[in-house]
């Protein structure tokens, strides 16, 4: 097993210019990193080409892993053929990038629809298109010796049953799951009940917590609305309402050995949070 952060943990930084992404990859050394993973917010590596050698240079400078890189999609826009064609060209693309940095794993989104349009049925009329995608970029990225992966994200395709038919439809062994033990939260799924049904499909796991209140109890700026109504606020690893422990005692006890990839969201200062969550995570692990 492998701790280490994503660039998204330090979004705060990036966004004021305090790091660049060379500088984040070197302070997740510092902390006691071994690995990054990139998710490029706030820039592009097909627009900006030259940061890809500077982040495999920074990488192998400080001598950690390049672990994933996570990009999003929509395969369900509704604006027609054409547009899902350039979406899937455009994934491709990105799978390049992917081959480019040197990973073996890449996350893509896959779907979003506003809460309310995305039921069952819905997913059940969407999976045909879905899973055509998810088979032609994964072979794609099979050429490169890339695993490609959905993530539990963006309320339509988040819960542990919805992901697990994707993956399971796809049948592609380089089609899998990252894994994110708080995103479960954001369609009121229990995170270890769910971490149980997807953590044999995982090719990363990102470590995230939040804070939980119930939809009657409105806490005010900085939350948002789950699914159904309750309110979560990002917080650092071990700080939060999720059963940290039960988690990664669940994961221990499955056998995955990979990569843990730190996610911090909150309001707390992005370097101090992930310094405190990436020890955590190595805590929880020893202890598990």
């Amino acid at each position: 097993m492998k701790v280490g952060l994503s660039t998204y943990s330090l979004q705060q930084a990036l966004d004021a210019k305090e790091l660049t992404v060379p500088d984040a990859i070197r302070y997740i050394a510092d902390q006691g990193g071994e690995h990054v993973e990139i998710v490029p917010i706030g820039y592009s590596l097909i627009d900006q080409p030259e940061l890809i050698e500077q982040i495999r240079e920074t990488a192998q400078e400080v001598g950690i892993d390049i672990s994933n890189y996570a990009i999003g999609a929509n395969f369900v826009s509704g604006e027609g053929p054409d547009a899902l064609e350039n979406e899937i060209a455009a994934v491709m693309k990105h799978v390049d990038v992917a081959a480019a940095l040197g990973v073996t794993r890449m996350r893509h989104d896959v779907a979003f629809r506003p809460a309310q349009e995305g039921t069952v049925a819905q997913f059940e009329a969407d999976l045909p298109v879905l899973v055509k995608a998810c088979q032609r970029i994964a072979d794609y990225a099979a050429s490169h010796g890339i695993t490609t992966s959905v993530e539990n994200h963006g309320y339509y395709v988040q819960s542990s049953e919805r992901v697990r038919r994707l993956v399971h439809e796809t049948a592609r062994e380089n089609f899998k799951t990252t894994l994110d033990i708080g995103n479960f939260l954001c369609v009121d799924e229990d995170p270890v009940s769910a971490v149980k049904n997807n953590i044999p499909y995982a090719s990363m796991v990102h470590a995230k917590d939040f804070y939980r209140r119930p939809s009657y109890r409105n806490p005010g700026e900085g939350w948002f609305q789950t699914s159904h109504g309750n309110y979560l606020r990002g917080a650092i690893v071990g700080h939060g309402d999720i059963d940290m422990p039960e988690v990664f005692r669940v994961l221990k006890q499955s056998g995955y050995d990979g990569y843990i990839s730190v996610e911090f969201e909150g309001m707390e200062n992005c370097k101090t949070a992930s310094r405190i969550a990436m020890d955590n995570v190595r805590r929880f692990w020893e202890e598990a």
